[in-house]
């Protein structure tokens, strides 16, 4: 029974990131570092950022685990990368929309993510696909506010936290 060429393009692309994730090395100077961890699944991301005033200037995306959330970090490493802290948020925001049922939106480029758009099917796996882009709102959060991330579970990461309550039209007022 085939799944049909367009899953199947997904599934490729997910797979290709899996393999060959983008980002995945330590920066050797970065403004702020925070971990991540999905106690779900396993999986545990080390994102570190580079700013230059509001631009990202830099992303490492240190992902382990498993297929879902090291493709997801491999798209965030790809995505964010040169964004403002504005577009980057709104990205995030639009992603978990997404992952939540609503529609891709227009105006917003995600992407690769749009390979992880049927992760909405399965809501276990919906914390893989989110958990660094979580992490990335925690950075740019703590980094906004001169301080250091805690580390960020998405065991404790609600859709009211304020890490994830970050929403498209927020961002574009």
């Amino acid at each position: 029974m085939s799944i049909g060429p367009v899953d199947d393009l997904y599934r490729e692309v997910i797979l290709d990131h899996h393999k060959r994730p983008r980002g995945q090395q330590r920066l050797d100077d970065y403004d702020v570092q925070a971990e991540g961890k999905n106690p779900a699944c396993g999986d545990e991301v080390t994102l570190q950022l580079k700013f230059d005033g509001d631009r990202i200037d830099g992303v490492g995306v240190l992902a382990r685990g498993c297929a879902i959330s090291t493709s997801s970090g491999s798209m965030l490493a790809e995505i964010v990368d040169g964004l403002s802290i504005t577009e980057a948020r709104a990205v995030a925001a639009a992603f978990k929309e997404v992952l939540h049922g609503e529609t891709f939106p227009t105006e917003i480029d995600l992407g690769d993510l749009e390979a992880l758009a049927g992760v909405q099917k399965f809501p276990v796996r919906i914390k893989c696909a989110v958990l660094p882009w979580v992490t990335l709102l925690d950075a740019i959060l703590a980094h906004k506010q001169g301080s250091e991330p805690d580390p960020v579970s998405t065991e404790g990461v609600a859709d009211g936290d304020e890490r994830m309550s970050v929403t498209v039209e927020e961002v574009k007022r």
